[in-house]
């Protein structure tokens, strides 16, 4: 899986470098969320700016770590969503529990 992370303005951010996020993918980015949440990280920003397509699959485990970093106090949100992913995350009802931005300035700006 082609997943970046780095940390700026004492944010986490997942950098998805993959056009389809699917089930096979699904466990390797799942852990690295997961780890970071585990490691502590309070403030994660998943940036989906490459990722035109996703299954409900991909929705249900956005879901689960938005779940997993409330749990333990922090916050996940997510920038750069193409709109064929937006209409997923909205016909799912996803997009009203998960807080999506345009593009990363704006999500970081949205921590402070």
């Amino acid at each position: 899986m082609n997943l970046t992370t780095d940390r700026v303005q004492g944010v986490s951010i997942v950098r998805v470098n993959e056009p389809r996020l699917l089930y096979p993918l699904l466990s390797d980015f799942a852990a690295s969320v997961t780890s970071l949440i585990n490691a502590g990280e309070r403030r994660l920003l998943i940036d989906l700016s490459a990722v035109t397509y996703v299954d409900s699959a991909t929705i249900g485990c956005l879901m689960d770590l938005h779940r997993e970093a409330a749990a333990v106090g922090g916050t996940l949100k997510l920038a750069g969503v193409q709109k064929r992913v937006e209409s997923m995350l909205t016909m799912t009802g996803a997009r009203d529990v998960l807080e999506v931005h345009p593009d990363e300035p704006s999500a970081l700006k949205s921590f402070s």
